[in-house]
């Protein structure tokens, strides 16, 4: 069987059985009942990267990781953000999707092998963390106990240093 015709017939059936979990949610009062009570509207998020993540898996595509890390992500963000009723801290935790899209460049690089993803899915999670730091500590005083907001310029030039002597180190030709 080619690759092509198993990724139809898994993304067929893919469809068919969210179909029919639709279907009995809409026909079944005692499901909706159910399903009101235990997950709250966040879990639809997680759930459909976690049906991202399933198909990648089974057709062989680990590069459905990433929208399904990012999918999950936002998720989780948004789970967060009901339980508590913080959600002016999107000023700052948009910061994070990149780092989401990271750690699924990271672990279908780890999947098939490829050392360059790797490298490139880490680079974006470090990234993503600098700045949401960066970005909690100025918009929503995340580190106020820590006084952040007053070293956050020389957070930002040390870091701008480091990228500077990594970008000079990087450049030099290699001797033979």
């Amino acid at each position: 069987m080619t690759q092509k015709k198993r990724e139809e017939i898994i993304s067929s059936i893919g469809l068919i059985v969210l179909g029919l979990v639709l279907l009995a949610y809409q026909l079944i009062p005692g499901l909706r009942a159910w399903y009101t009570l235990t997950f709250s509207w966040p879990m639809t998020v997680i759930m459909v990267a976690f049906v991202l993540l399933i198909i990648g898996l089974l057709t062989g595509t680990p590069d459905m990781l990433v929208p399904a890390c990012i999918v999950g992500g936002i998720g989780g963000i948004l789970y967060w953000q009901n339980a508590t009723g913080n959600w002016g801290s999107w000023a700052y935790v948009w910061t994070l999707i990149p780092g989401f899209a990271g750690t699924g460049t990271l672990l279908a690089g780890v999947i098939q092998g490829k050392r360059k993803e790797i490298k490139e899915g880490g680079e974006a999670i470090l990234t993503s963390a600098v700045l949401f730091v960066i970005f909690g500590a100025l918009l929503g005083g995340l580190f106020s106990e820590l006084a952040l907001e007053t070293y956050w310029p020389v957070i930002l030039i040390v870091l701008g240093v480091v990228i500077f002597v990594k970008a000079l180190i990087s450049s030099r030709p290699r001797e033979a």
